[in-house]
């Protein structure tokens, strides 16, 4: 996602003779930089989509294939057979019009006509029998290949950088990839109706060109005016749905933000519903004013083709007509040649028609083929060292700069932590604490510099077995719609010989004072912690801290971040916290980021960090009473007197009141 200024034609009018270097105000623009797709949709043609039509079917049908294939052969099984039947009920046509036109008695044409009026209707209720089970194939492959297109998209998005998400254009690439799981069962469908008219027009184009060779390029040639219109009206849906992606992804967030539990009260408190409201109407009218230009167009084009197309039609029949009258084509073959035409009109406009539906779908299908390919172009690709421990984590000169910031978060770092020791990192805010706990915790990759674990290089681990051997409390921690147990276990149980899974659960949950949280539910660990959902419970946010910290308690690894673990604490549960931190840490490499500075008195070292830049590193002790920010931030932390409000009814002095 990026921030850009709002094009001139949005911006506010500049008085005549104002400073025209006045700021502009900036709204949401979501764009991918070196976005392809908007010189793919102009290079929308007849050409582009006839070349690639057949790689888009093989697309869909590979899809289906990895599904379930039995389905997909008996789908084309039925296709085949449905083709060949409609060949033979053409062919049975003429049959049917020569012996009832042929001289002799009624009954004997009737009985002439017996064998191809069978033929003729056998081959109907097969092919409508044929017709039930390609629907009913289609509707059992569709949701499943949604299903593994959707799988397939989470998969390579949960095995992306976590830095990734702080580039711009990864989540533009995302909602475009989404989108092509959307449509993803739409293309066996559409590839079908495709596959049916194709075999259809074989089948009746065979039928025709035996009836006399000229027919059948005629045909081809009436139909190319609406191909063309329907390809051009193709490329401009497909333009205009990129046109408003950045509005629709507006409205989306918005619509999240208007409703989202955690933003409820300040909508209100705040009266800004009115205001929210009036931003989502705005980017819904940009929506509708582009979607209306598309569609207006896209009529305009359709009208053409129509047209054209209608007096090309015209043409053919009267091809047909001349070669009747002058006996070149029999009454009889001029019945199945009418049938033919029909057939064979209607698997062109349904491979025109379809094929234009099917090279939009596939344009989306290419975001979502582009994003497994790279993964939004963040996809893990570190070394295959599994760590133990870690022992010792250090950073080394260590800088980090987020994607097109004005300067590194931060820049030259050196400092470490060991088993057994608790490093507190301290600042003020955008010191960059929370960025250098998530370096230390390997979950992002030094931009300079580095980071070892006992001498190795995170960009050498294999990132999930590193993962396995951190714990992490964030600031914002997931309050998952799960029971309490899988809360804390994250779905992931540890046994110890002679124990039971719940054991270690049940001592995670002590040692961060969860113990008192799961006494009080209704169903213990098995209640589901989840408000919204219907016979959920809801926890209080020193509650959800307590359990968040219980997770990471539970988890058996080497390094332990906590991240204003205690921040919705209240004194006496915080107490408990930091009193047993020591123990925590006794096996366990800590590391503590805080404001509230009374708290690192547990810590064995503290890094003390301003706009990036380590300015101290030591003890408590050394640290607090030197000169310095650490020493300015303690004395302001503690700079609280109390104050006496004067009782105004006697002039007589209150308790002191403390704000």
């Amino acid at each position: 996602m990026t921030q850009q200024a709002a094009p001139p034609d949005e911006q506010d009018a500049t008085p005549a003779g104002a400073d025209n270097k006045q700021p502009v105000s900036e709204e949401l623009r979501w764009e991918i930089p070196g976005d392809r797709r908007h010189d793919a949709g102009h290079a929308i043609t007849l050409r582009t989509m006839a070349r690639r039509l057949p790689q888009l079917i093989r697309r869909a049908m590979g899809m289906a294939w990895q599904v379930d294939r039995n389905s997909v052969i008996a789908l084309l099984v039925c296709q085949v057979v449905s083709g060949v039947l409609e060949a033979l009920g053409l062919l049975a046509v003429t049959g049917t019009i020569t012996a009832i036109f042929a001289s002799g008695h009624i009954t004997e044409r009737l009985h002439q006509a017996a064998p191809s009026l069978i033929l003729l209707a056998s081959a109907a209720g097969v092919r409508a029998v044929l017709g039930i089970a390609i629907g009913g194939l289609s509707t059992r492959l569709s949701p499943r290949i949604s299903r593994e297109a959707e799988l397939r998209l989470l998969d390579a998005a949960t095995h992306a950088e976590l830095a990734a998400y702080d580039h711009p254009g990864f989540n533009d690439r995302w909602d475009a990839a989404d989108r092509g799981v959307e449509v993803s069962q739409d293309m066996l469908n559409q590839s079908q109706n495709i596959i049916a008219a194709a075999a259809s027009l074989i089948a009746a184009a065979a039928v025709l060109t035996s009836v006399h060779p000229v027919l059948l390029p005629l045909l081809v040639l009436a139909a190319l005016p609406q191909a063309i219109a329907g390809v051009r009206g193709a490329r401009l849906t497909y333009l205009a749905s990129l046109e408003t992606m950045k509005d629709r992804r507006l409205l989306g967030n918005m619509r999240w933000h208007l409703v989202d539990k955690q933003n409820a009260d300040q909508i209100r408190s705040g009266t800004m519903a009115d205001f929210l409201l009036g931003r989502y109407r705005a980017a819904g009218a940009r929506v509708d004013a582009a979607t209306d230009r598309a569609t207006w167009a896209s009529a305009k084009m359709s009208l053409i083709g129509s047209l054209a197309g209608g007096l090309a039609a015209g043409a053919v029949w009267a091809a047909l007509l001349f070669l009747i009258s002058t006996g070149r084509v029999s009454v009889a073959s001029a019945g199945t040649a009418t049938f033919a035409l029909r057939s064979v009109a209607a698997g062109l406009h349904g491979i025109i028609g379809y094929g234009a539906i099917i090279f939009r779908t596939g344009m989306y299908l290419d975001d979502w083929s582009d994003f497994l390919d790279e993964a939004g172009g963040h996809r893990i690709a570190r070394g295959d060292t599994v760590p133990t421990g870690p022992s010792v984590v250090r950073a080394e000169d260590l800088t980090y700069g987020y994607p097109y910031a004005d300067r590194p978060a931060l820049d030259g770092i050196t400092l470490e932590v060991r088993r057994g020791e608790v490093l507190a990192l301290v600042g003020e805010n955008g010191s960059g604490k929370t960025t250098l706990s998530k370096l230390l915790a390997a979950l992002y990759l030094p931009s300079g510099g580095s980071i070892t674990w006992d001498g190795a290089d995170t960009r050498t681990l294999d990132a999930h077995a590193a993962w396995a051997r951190v714990a992490v409390v964030p600031q914002d921690y997931a309050k998952w719609p799960l029971t309490a147990r899988d809360n804390i276990t994250l779905g992931q149980p540890v046994t110890v010989h002679g124990s039971t899974a719940d054991d270690a659960v049940n001592s995670a949950a002590y040692a961060s004072g969860a113990d008192e949280v799961v006494a009080s539910l209704r169903s213990g660990l098995d209640t589901l912690l989840a408000r919204e959902w219907w016979g959920g419970q809801e926890l209080s946010g020193g509650q959800w801290q307590r359990v968040a910290l219980a997770r990471a308690f539970h988890r058996d690894a080497g390094l332990l971040v906590l991240d204003e673990p205690t921040a919705a604490l209240d004194p006496r549960a915080e107490h408990r916290i930091f009193t047993g931190l020591r123990e925590l840490a006794a096996d366990r490499a800590v590391v503590l980021v805080t404001h509230r500075l009374t708290n690192v008195t547990v810590a064995d070292k503290i890094a003390v960090l301003d706009q990036g830049r380590l300015v101290q590193y030591g003890t408590f002790a050394q640290l607090r009473d030197a000169p310095g920010l650490f020493h300015d931030l303690w004395v302001l932390q503690n700079d609280r007197e109390p104050i006496a409000v004067p009782n105004q009814d006697d002039h007589r002095p209150q308790d002191p009141v403390l704000f």
